[in-house]
This record gives C-alpha cells, structure tokens and sequence, in this order.
C-alpha cells in the first residue's frame, strides 16, 4: 500500500507539530491548512504540498555547497545497487493485511472487507518494521521473507499514526530463521544515492529501485495528517513499496511511505530521526508516545513596521504568538503578543525558521518535535520590549475534532431513532474525496478551527434521524451540533449518554445549532427506541465504550 501526496482527504486543525491545533506559517505550511475559496478543490493535494519553486531552483546550487563544506568522500556520492540487495535479502518482507474499515455514516457496521499488500524490514530485537497505514484498521497480518512460500502470522505490536510507523511481531521461531536485522544510519546529504527496496505491484519479487536525495524539510504525512520532518527522493515508490527500507550504504536511512503522484519520481521516505523518536517512545512507555507541540499559533515578523510595534531591536528576530492552545502547559507561561526570540538557545528567525546541518533552513517545530513527552523547553521571549526565558512543559496535544482514527470503532447512541455521534474528521470524509465543499459547512469549519476548552471535549452531533412516529417532523434535524439536554451543556457523548439514560424528568429536551428543539417524552421514546433498533436491525442503541459507561453509572447510583 501507498500513501499518495494527491490523495490526502484530511485537513488538519492542528497545523504542525509546534502549533497545535493552529495554522502554522503560510510559507511553511500547505496552503490547504488555511482557509479555502468555495471554488478550491481539495481532490488533490500535489499543488498544495509542492514546495516553493524558489527552494526547488536552489536545490542543485546547495547540494553542492552542502557537499563541498562538508567534504563527503567521493564513494559516498555513489552506492553499489548489488550491496543493497544483499542486505535487503534477509531483512525484507512482503507484508499481507486484511482490514475493514468502520463506516462512520452507519457507526454500528464496517465496511466490506479489503486485503493490501505492502513491505516491512527486520531491525533489533526481532521486531520488523513498516507503515502504519498497511496495517491500519487490520484485522489479520501476514508476512512472508525472501525466497519463501510460507506466510507466517504477524502481530502488531505498536503503532504511530502520526508518524505512519507501526511494529509487527512474529512469533514463529521458523520465520527468523536465517533473518538478520538491519541498522539505522543518518539523515543523507542532498544527492546522496540510496536505493529502496520493497515489493511494489506489478510482480511478486523483491525489487529494488535507485534514487538520489532531493530535499530534507518538514512534509504533510498524508496518513496521520501531521507535519514532519521527510526525505524527498527522485526513486519511483510505487503502490506495495510503502515500509520498506531506503538504504544507504550499509545502513537504513529511512522507510518509504508515500508519492506525489502527478510528478514522476518524486517520493518521500521517513527520516532515521522520526524512526528513532518512535522506537523509543515504544520502548520507554510500551506504546506510541506521540510527538510534542507547544500548542501555538505563529505569525512571521518579516515586516519591519510589525517588528518597530512590538519593540523588536535590529538584531532581534523571532515570531509573533497570535492563539495558544488552552490545554498545553504554554497557555499557563506565555501571553497573546509574545514574540518567541529563541527555542533552546537556538534563534528563530522572522520567518519561523532554524539553521539546519550546512546552509539549510527548517521550521523550529521540528525541535519542539524531537522533544520527549513531558520534556521542557527554554523560551527566550519579548514581552513589552523586556526579554524573558520561560520553560514550558512539552507534550502530545489533541485537537478537539481528531483528524484521524484507526483502529478503534466510532462512538454512537441511538435514541428514540435520533442518532447521536461525535466529530470527526473521518465522518466529514464519508462526504467524499472533495468534502471540504460537500460536507455541512459549519461542521467543517468548527473541525479545522475550534479549540477545546477542557480535556475530553468532543463536539456532539446529532448525525441522522431513523424515522418513526416518535420523531416524525425532526427529520431536517440532522447534521446540526447538540448544544444542550435539558438545560445541562453537553461536553461529550458520554456526557449526553448519561444524562439521557438517567433524566427523571417525564419529558427530555435537546436544544440544538440555529435554536432548534428536540422534544420527545421519554417512556414513548424508550419503547420506540427497541423497535427502531429491530427494524434496522442495529445490534445496540450504543457503542461499546458508552456500555461500558453505562455500566459505571448505574453501579455508582
């Protein structure tokens, strides 16, 4: 499988790493995470993922310099497509999922069930390594080495959606047989040759394909809709490719996972770097860690008018703090107006940006992204023309429609046939690969822009209405934000599954977007609640972690 840069069907409210659930710097960051004119489409995203014509005119020009300052040997510009087989080998798989993805229009069904094909690599520990989008939403794994017939059952031990990295064990002594592990080496140097190795489609054989590096920069991950750091590369990665190794030498130097389709031979690979800040999360916590965000919203100070206001001296550069996420440990330390001067004694430039190796530049969420859950951060900062240093607590922080979810089943309540979900971006998705423009604009825009207030936040919505003669005349009611239940505000579905469920009163009112009112008498609804269900033949009124919630309330009463 293989995540195209033409196919992503996500925005994201979260901007990048740094910024949280805010825009990031337009001249960093995809147009598409800014607001779109009703006459955009967003069925394709290689127009707004490409980098500046102005980076790509320089690239040739600073690779040189890249490698005439840094004196790289003359073997190093060049490898052996022979020695990179040979590694891959013993170390390559073929990976077989089977999956079924959830319907989120219908939330208490799947749809039909699909099989891909993708790569993985063996690295330390008997773990083997590939994309989280292979095994996304699976249901069965299977691997198969080199030279073999057999398949053999793999499990997945963790995953990294937002990173698209995912660890599969196999606990067959016979498969690591003859395996042996590969090593993660460095980030490349601009036209250093690597070759990438995986099982593409169009043959069932290992393949190998050769390429040089084309850019290092921060890059829209089309699987997890985060902003991290990637390795554009001129080898073809095609569909099948995506978990495999990009080696370098004798060395990983990172795993490819996604195209620009549109442009011929243009892939990216995942950096050693990322893959590292992944495996160690797992190992240290025994799970997916996540990577940290300040939970900002920057603006550049590239104006010098703008700069002169803020009390900024000639020599001062940094960026200009517009929102702050409520939830991150910055919205206690730092205020609206702020100018971040410099990131861990490294200065930020007027246009977001740090040094990078030799005469590169890169956005400073990439250091915030390295940084360890709970890890602090020294902030220079101008304030009112006085300098301070602030740290600030880091962390993974969740926006509060999540712009991905996999591998878990969407929450629901049915009552009395109004049916009941949270917000999410994959719901907006069930609209269609342009859904931006087709899906309820309101909702849409209360997903790319909204902020949560306190933890747990979700925003309800009543999603459709199964008819029946309890809520004849509600069926225009759908698609419409659930404000309120009998005059308690709604924070969530749990939220509004216990207040349901255990409302005393004879009738229950739900008071929705635009001033609308549901009112319906409770004992009827209930009754007309098991017939809607049988009719439809919906096993449950709720979702399995709203039973469990159910439960827990009933036990405390």
């Amino acid at each position: 499988m293989l995540a195209s840069l033409r196919s992503v069907r996500r925005l994201t409210a979260q901007g990048s790493l740094l910024f949280g659930p805010f825009p990031h710097f337009s001249r960093t960051l995809p147009s598409f995470l800014f607001p779109i004119p009703p006459s955009s489409s967003l069925c394709s995203a290689a127009a707004t993922v490409r980098p500046s014509e102005d980076s790509s005119a320089g690239c040739s020009i600073l690779s040189r310099h890249v490698l005439a300052a840094e004196e790289v040997p003359e073997k190093f510009h060049h490898m052996d497509t022979y020695d990179a087989i040979e590694l891959a080998l013993d170390s390559v798989v073929k990976v077989f999922t089977v999956s079924c993805n959830p319907n989120y229009l219908l939330p208490w069904q799947n749809k039909s069930q699909r099989e891909t094909t993708g790569s993985g690599f063996v690295i330390h520990g008997r773990q083997i390594l590939t994309n989280a989008h292979v095994v996304a939403d699976h249901t069965f794994v299977l691997v198969r080495k080199h030279g073999s017939p057999t398949k053999y059952k793999a499990e997945v031990q963790a995953v990294g959606h937002e990173c698209d990295l995912a660890i599969l064990m196999v606990q067959s002594e016979e498969f690591w047989d003859g395996m042996s592990s590969l090593e993660l080496g460095e980030i490349p140097f601009l036209q250093e040759a690597v070759a990438v190795v995986g099982y593409p489609q169009g043959g069932d054989n290992i393949s190998v394909t050769k390429g040089v590096v084309s850019r290092v920069e921060p890059t829209q991950y089309v699987h997890g809709a985060a902003q991290l750091m990637a390795i554009q590369i001129d080898a073809a990665i095609n569909p099948g490719n995506s978990g495999g190794p990009a080696i370098m030498f004798d060395k990983v130097a990172g795993v490819a996972f996604q195209n620009l389709s549109g442009a011929e031979n243009i892939g990216y690979i995942i950096p050693v770097p990322i893959i590292k800040h992944f495996l160690s999360g797992v190992q240290e916590n025994g799970k997916y860690a996540g990577f940290c965000s300040l939970g900002l919203s920057c603006q550049p100070t590239e104006n010098a008018q703008l700069r002169e206001h803020f009390c900024m001296r000639p020599e001062m550069t940094g960026v200009l703090v517009s929102k702050i996420n409520p939830l991150s440990h910055a919205y206690k330390v730092l205020h609206k107006d702020d100018i971040i001067l410099a990131f861990d004694g490294v200065p930020i430039a007027n246009d977001g940006t740090v040094p990078f190796r030799n005469r590169e530049r890169i956005t400073f969420d990439y250091l915030v992204s390295m940084k360890k859950p709970a890890e602090k951060a020294l902030l220079r900062v101008l304030r009112d023309g006085m300098e301070h240093e602030f740290s600030i607590s880091l962390g993974p922080l969740q926006p509060l429609v999540p712009v991905q979810q996999f591998d878990k089943l969407p929450s629901y309540y049915i009552f009395a046939g109004l049916v009941f979900v949270p917000l999410t971006q994959p719901y907006l998705h069930e609209y269609g690969d342009d859904w931006y423009n087709t899906s309820p604009r309101r909702l849409c825009e209360r997903a790319l822009r909204e902020l949560p207030k306190k933890a747990g936040e979700q925003l309800v919505i009543l999603s459709q209405v199964l008819m029946d003669d309890i809520n004849t005349g509600y069926e225009r009611l759908s698609e419409l934000q659930v404000k309120k239940v009998n005059g308690m505000e709604i924070e969530n579905l749990k939220q509004l599954c216990s207040l349901v469920e255990g409302c005393p009163d004879e009738n229950l009112r739900f008071d929705l977007d635009d001033e609308r009112v549901i009112v319906l008498n409770r004992n009827n609804a209930k009754l007309a609640t098991s017939r809607i269900l049988k009719r439809h033949r919906i096993p449950s009124a709720m979702s399995t972690d709203l039973m469990v919630e159910k439960s827990t309330f009933f036990l405390g009463q």
